[in-house]
């Protein structure tokens, strides 16, 4: 009798065979991708993010119950540059463990050092060198720890870092802040203030601005900062409105935990020209529980080089 023959089966070497291809193919897409970015200009991931201070009575909007599901939409737009208003302490603590693979600069705003909000910047390690940074009160002595001027409610404070983007080789200056909620004269003068201080710390460099601003666009700030450029010629745009050109009755940023979109924004991220935004959103989840009670905004902006 002939011997029976061997047959294989043929269905593991056809698999195995056709994840070779698909492995090679998705290498030189990568490698194209590389290359691709190499010579293009470099996009920055930008957040600002109000976090809802700890020590407020919000029941179960609390921060502690609330602060993993903050890491977590943080992470999922993944900054490279993350701007947060009303930190406290306890706050500022668990953003260095939760961040660890960003460096958090800025002080408290009450006393220089851990008293009262800080406006924290957050720059990724790996993306960012840092050379300077530093703050300043918004007030008629911006040196002046503590100071306030303006009829303003609240000390208020700008946290700032001048950094070189290890990609591009570019010098960029940061800064955050949080304006006040009750004086339209404060938030004005505040406004005018950036525009004589920013330029010094950095001069030439391309500049981001993030923040809350507690105003809209109807506000004198925000005509003053976007619109109006001082004798300086610094230029600011919204990124926001950039990306959106038509203002919609839908654009809260500011919703206190109800998850509300009819509104406008008070958190903006603003650039000089040397960026173009090419996406921005107002990040709203499906429903709650809200990791804050503002919705953070986002923007990708884009270097141009020169």
């Amino acid at each position: 009798m002939a011997p029976t023959p061997l047959v294989m089966n043929s269905k593991p070497l056809v698999f195995a065979f056709l994840a070779l291809v698909t492995a090679a193919v998705c290498n030189l897409a990568a490698d194209e991708t590389k290359s691709g970015a190499a010579q293009n200009p470099a996009f920055v991931r930008v957040m600002s993010f109000n976090v809802r201070n700890s020590k407020e009575k919000d029941g179960k909007n609390g921060w502690q119950y609330r602060k993993e599901l903050f890491s977590e939409t943080v992470r999922k737009f993944d900054p490279d540059i993350l701007g947060l208003q009303e930190v406290l302490a306890d706050q500022y603590d668990d953003f260095l463990k939760m961040f660890a693979d960003y460096t958090m600069v800025g002080v408290a705003r009450d006393d220089g050092a851990r008293k009262g909000e800080w406006a924290a910047l957050l720059f990724r390690k790996a993306r960012f060198e840092q050379i300077d940074s530093g703050n300043f009160w918004l007030s008629e002595t911006p040196d002046e720890v503590g100071s306030k001027s303006w009829n303003a409610a609240c000390v208020r404070i700008c946290t700032w870092a001048k950094l070189q983007d290890r990609i591009t080789g570019s010098p960029v200056l940061i800064a955050n802040t949080h304006f006040d909620h009750k004086s339209e004269l404060a938030r004005v003068q505040s406004a005018k203030l950036f525009f004589s201080r920013l330029p010094k710390l950095a001069p030439g460099a391309p500049v981001i601005l993030i923040g809350d601003f507690n105003c809209d666009e109807d506000d004198d700030a925000y005509r003053t900062l976007v619109h109006s450029p001082l004798e300086n010629g610094m230029v600011l745009s919204d990124s926001y409105r950039e990306v959106h050109p038509e203002r919609s009755p839908n654009e809260a940023s500011f919703h206190g935990f109800k998850g509300g979109i009819v509104g406008s924004r008070i958190d903006w991220i603003l650039h000089t020209p040397e960026f173009k935004a090419t996406e921005a959103e107002i990040v709203r989840p499906a429903q709650g529980p809200y990791p804050s009670d503002h919705f953070p905004v986002t923007a990708v902006l884009e270097f141009k080089r020169q």
